[in-house]
């Protein structure tokens, strides 16, 4: 079960949030969302503040390099589609090694050098019915909201950490030339990220 909110949120007014994955779909909807009302640090693998989920050491180095944080929140998450008969051992480990152990690996991080009272925010996927190929993802998000859930109880220093897991985006599916109506908007998405930032969750699984 997730961890209650111990009380009102720590703080309130403006945070400086770092959004890795800021050049997606999702990641620039949030950033924007964000920067509304707070400081917002923006780094991708593509952008001017470079960084890679499945690189440690570029983790460490834009932690280190973006002092008194009180928020960091990952978008830059994603899991291909695989043949769950063919493919190999090994694609299946690299699969899972971005998405889920490289926001583990951010998250374990994040402790070291967000202010007291503040919050990690990861992200998953939702799938509404089993999904041809979907298997690894599946996989994947599971891992993800059973460690956002024991870790939440774990955090030190009244810090939080959540998962925001949508389903279909409307602007992907148009994207690929599918029709958007079964998609959740972008921007209807990333006011869940905002609500999870701003609020007082603990060990909670967002569905927007």
């Amino acid at each position: 079960m997730p961890v209650p909110a111990a009380g009102p949120a720590d703080m309130i007014g403006t945070m400086k949030v770092l959004v890795i994955g800021a050049t997606g779909t999702i990641g620039s909807a949030v950033a924007q969302a964000l920067e509304a009302s707070h400081e917002v640090v923006r780094a991708s693998r593509r952008g001017p503040l470079r960084t890679d989920l499945e690189d440690p050491s570029s983790l460490d180095a834009l932690l280190d390099g973006v002092p008194d944080l009180d928020a960091v929140v990952c978008c830059a998450a994603s899991g291909p589609l695989v043949d769950l008969a063919t493919v190999t051992d090994d694609a299946f480990v690299d699969g899972i090694q971005g998405k889920l152990l490289g926001q583990v690996a951010l998250a374990r991080r994040a402790v070291r050098h967000l202010r007291d009272g503040g919050s990690i925010t990861l992200t998953g996927g939702t799938f509404t019915a089993p999904l041809a190929g979907g298997s690894l993802c599946a996989l994947v998000n599971s891992g993800l909201a059973g460690f956002v859930r024991n870790a939440a109880g774990e955090l030190p220093r009244r810090l939080r950490i959540n998962l925001v897991s949508p389903g279909w985006i409307k602007e992907t599916l148009e994207g690929m030339g599918e029709d958007g109506a079964p998609g959740t908007p972008v921007a209807e998405v990333a006011r869940a990220y905002v609500d999870v930032v701003e609020g007082t969750m603990r060990g909670h699984v967002v569905r927007p």
